[in-house]
């Protein structure tokens, strides 16, 4: 056996007895002897393997495996520039803490800065905790400590010639025991915050808050101001036009928020956080330090009971907003169904409305988010709702819904959704070329097409006053017959323009990976966008 073949087996013999379950692999030479040890891993059913040959889809594939699952993912990917192309994935990993564990195959040291083919210095090229190994020796000693911390880490594994092995491997079964190395563990304090009943109070939950967010507001009585992906918007308390609210009276006489999550979808939150009279707790220290200025940062609170008087006001404060909530989302409403054609937000509407408890809804970036937490129901169907919004960026989206659908449906989810706009999905249509013998999931992809970026209509760059510019540098209509991209990785299509045939399609899925093209105009979305925002000051 050679020096190469006994490394790889001995990080994969590791990563199975920590608790991987799931492996993701990209072709190439220098990294033959991991692939040789992760397919001997699936065939023995130690783990499941996927093979991507795009190494920018395989790292948000393992990226979305690794936060629907909770689990740490490897990747595995040759020399040179393949490490690069995992970089975005890995990055996005970083900011949301997913343990994604990236298995870079290397040259031997001695070839570095020598101009060996497909040689670079790959030792801090990602953003992740790195250790280079050269022998097996190193692999317990150094690398069971370093997955134990949590995020994303970097395996960098020299492989010297020969690359295959010259025996047969069966790793030895995992451990019944064996509960993967799990998310690091957010730092909690000792102190505990008693928030009173005394100031005008709303809870804000970002990007997976999760369902404390839900309790605290329920348990003090104040308006929830949830994001889709936050796992918090749902009950009596959640707010539906929220972020439209902000900019009204009511939003004005905010007093304090109660933070938990990452917040990033919308500058009306922003700028309550950032407003110097309001009074910020944050409860979620994963994010620290924040962007804005933070009063109180504590990890437990203690809400004691309001006195007679102080309980009407607050239920008085709640039911204001409840009130102007249901009446601005009926306005909202009448006027999406004056246009004949289906609209972005009607597209939002139907996937949400689609959805049950027990089914995982993946989201995009840009409109399609903010589209769907102006339509999203906000009680009765608190699907599971995952989002890349670490850095909120376009990239791997098709393959982290994959990846989340497959993990989900591992443990018997059942139904999958992913909305996103069409530069979002072309962005990543390499995520469609799965091989035959590949595991696939039961996804539905729902791309709303209006031709271009109508993210940056409703933007300052949408001005009447750059109109001339905006097509050619933000606009940038494609043209992409999407039917024929997804016939060419013979993907099932539809093509809808109605909200009544996207209802129809959404209610009978094809299974496997499908595509709904919902098309919709671009030309007057930041028309739409002020004539919506408008109605948040009519009464």
């Amino acid at each position: 056996m050679s020096d190469s073949t006994e490394l790889a087996r001995a990080v994969v013999s590791t990563l199975i007895d920590n608790g991987v379950r799931e492996a993701v692999l990209s072709p190439g030479s220098r990294n033959a002897p991991l692939s040789f040890a992760l397919l001997a891993a699936s065939r023995s059913g130690a783990i499941r393997l996927h093979v991507r040959i795009d190494e920018r889809s395989a790292g948000f594939l393992a990226l979305g495996l690794s936060r629907a699952s909770g689990r740490p993912v490897a990747v595995a990917c040759t020399s040179g520039t393949a490490v690069a192309n995992l970089a975005p994935a890995v990055l996005e990993a970083s900011h949301v803490d997913a343990q994604v564990i990236v298995l870079a195959a290397d040259r031997p040291e001695s070839l570095r800065g020598t101009s060996a083919s497909q040689t670079t210095d790959q030792i801090g090229l990602l953003r992740a905790r790195t250790v280079d190994v050269s022998d097996a020796y190193q692999v317990r000693g150094e690398l069971v400590p370093l997955l134990n911390s949590g995020g994303p880490v970097h395996l960098n594994l020299q492989f010297a010639e020969p690359l295959t092995p010259g025996d047969d491997w069966s790793p030895r079964p995992a451990p019944a025991a064996a509960n993967g190395f799990g998310i690091a563990a957010p730092r909690r304090s000792a102190r505990a915050a008693v928030l009173d009943h005394g100031p005008r109070t709303v809870v804000v939950a970002g990007d997976d808050a999760g369902g404390r967010a839900r309790m605290i507001a329920e348990r003090g009585g104040w308006p929830l101001l949830a994001e889709p992906s936050s796992g918090a918007r749902d009950g009596a308390h959640a707010l539906r036009t929220y972020r439209l609210l902000l900019s009204t009276e009511l939003g004005e006489q905010v007093e304090r928020v109660i933070l938990l999550g990452h917040p990033t979808l919308s500058r009306p939150v922003s700028r309550l956080l950032a407003r110097r009279e309001v009074q910020v707790v944050d409860l979620d220290p994963r994010w620290a330090p924040r962007p804005f200025r933070v009063d109180v940062s504590v990890h437990d609170v203690e809400i004691p009971t309001a006195d007679e008087a102080t309980a009407t006001r607050d239920a008085e404060w709640l039911e204001t907003w409840r009130r102007e909530d249901w009446a601005l989302g009926m306005r909202i409403d009448t006027l999406l169904a004056e246009d004949d054609a289906v609209t972005p937000y009607e597209a939002a509407a139907a996937v949400a409305k689609s959805l049950r408890s027990t089914d995982l809804l993946f989201v995009g970036p840009s409109n399609p988010i903010r589209d769907l937490d102006l339509m999203a129901p906000v009680r009765g169907r608190a699907a599971q709702v995952m989002s890349n919004r670490g850095l909120a960026g376009i990239d791997g989206v098709v393959s982290s819904a994959i990846g989340a659908a497959l993990a989900t449906q591992a443990v018997g989810g059942t139904r999958a959704v992913a909305l996103m706009g069409d530069v979002t999905f072309l962005h990543d249509s390499n995520g469609l070329v799965i091989g035959p013998d590949e595991p696939r999931p039961d996804l539905t992809i729902v791309v709303v097409n209006d031709d271009g970026g109508s993210i940056f209509a409703v933007l300052e760059q949408g001005a009447p006053e750059y109109a001339n510019d905006f097509e050619r540098i933000f606009g940038t209509p494609h043209g992409v017959d999407v039917a024929s991209l997804c016939a060419a990785t013979r993907t099932p299509h539809w093509k809808v323009t109605s909200a009544l045939e996207l209802q129809h399609a959404l209610a009978h899925p094809a299974g496997g990976i499908e595509v709904i093209e919902v098309q919709v105009g671009r030309a007057d979305r930041r028309e739409m966008d002020e004539r919506i925002k408008a109605l948040a000051h009519q009464r």
